[in-house]
């Protein structure tokens, strides 16, 4: 068993749990995954590394309450156990000899991209990191990513924050200013890895991409994870998560990450369904986890 040692929650749809993994905290890097399952009932699913502690055996991670796993996940509190807790999975993020980076993280990809800006601020890279976000009530480590970057732009679909647009604006216009990235990655919306990439090929600027399609096992039997990268169909869980962003063929990462949407669909219901439940059983609240829009239980999810 794997104590949960501390839980937070960041705003009201997002949840940090740090949990005792002594073995994976001294091992796990940027960019690595771990598999967990709650109990001897539950699914496993996968969660990319927040942060670690190696001296005190703990590994951090940040999921939102979208599905039927993550919204028991949320309901769980410090002193209570996970079954298995798996890792490190996939490889990590290649971040070596980077002079001068920009991380960008897309909602819930801020979480993944905080570990490797500092990494790479704690090996002497210059960062800038911009982050992107529905509202400023979403907003999500912007004092942990302060502490490691040089630059910290907060883009907001609504502008409640003053900054209204989207992660690629403020990247185009640092590369038109010549900040002369040498690194350019990318977490958060396929979609939004998608223009990224975009922004950045015609500069020629190496792009890596953390893909997060469905995962079942996390250890390449199951196949579930492909991703059309060039010419071949790669695994993520163990040929990445990272995937050069110019090879990437996100339009078809986006039409298999729909496929099971209606099962998914079911299953958050159900799960919703036994939440509101036991808290009438409770003479309680249902609100246990929020559900938010367009999000997916994989991944930093």
């Amino acid at each position: 068993m794997y104590p949960i040692e501390r839980v937070e929650a960041l705003n009201a749809e997002v949840t940090r749990m740090t949990v005792r993994a002594p073995e994976i905290a001294r091992k796990i890097r940027p960019g690595q995954f771990v598999m967990l399952r709650i109990d001897e009932r539950g699914e496993r699913i996968p969660l990319t590394m927040n942060d670690c502690d190696p001296e005190a055996g703990t590994v951090t991670i940040v999921f939102q309450a979208v599905g039927a796993t993550t919204m028991r996940l949320a309901r769980m509190r410090a002193g209570d156990a996970l079954l298995d807790f798996a890792g490190p999975l996939g490889n990590p993020t290649e971040l070596a000899g980077a002079r001068r980076a920009c991380v960008i993280g897309g909602g819930l990809g801020t979480a993944i991209a905080y570990p490797q800006a500092k990494w790479l601020h704690e090996h002497g890279c210059e960062v800038d990191v911009i982050t992107g976000f529905r509202t400023k009530d979403l907003i999500i480590l912007e004092d942990e990513i302060n502490a490691c970057s040089a630059r910290q732009v907060i883009m907001t679909d609504d502008g409640s924050n003053g900054n209204k647009g989207v992660v690629t604006a403020p990247l185009q216009q640092r590369i038109d200013e010549g900040a002369d990235y040498d690194l350019v990655l990318a977490v958060g919306p396929v979609i939004m890895m998608k223009f990224v990439a975009a922004t950045t090929k015609p500069f020629g600027i190496k792009t890596l991409v953390s893909m997060n399609p469905l995962m079942i096992d996390g250890t390449g039997m199951c196949g579930g994870c492909r991703v059309k990268v060039g010419d071949e169909y790669l695994h993520a869980c163990v040929d990445g998560p990272d995937f050069d962003g110019h090879l990437v063929d996100f339009d078809d990462a986006m039409r298999r990450g729909v496929m099971y949407r209606s099962f998914e669909g079911a299953a958050r219901e159900a799960a919703a369904g036994r939440v509101a439940s036991e808290g009438r059983d409770c003479g309680g609240s249902a609100a246990a986890g929020a559900v938010g829009a367009g999000a997916d239980e994989r991944k930093g999810a």
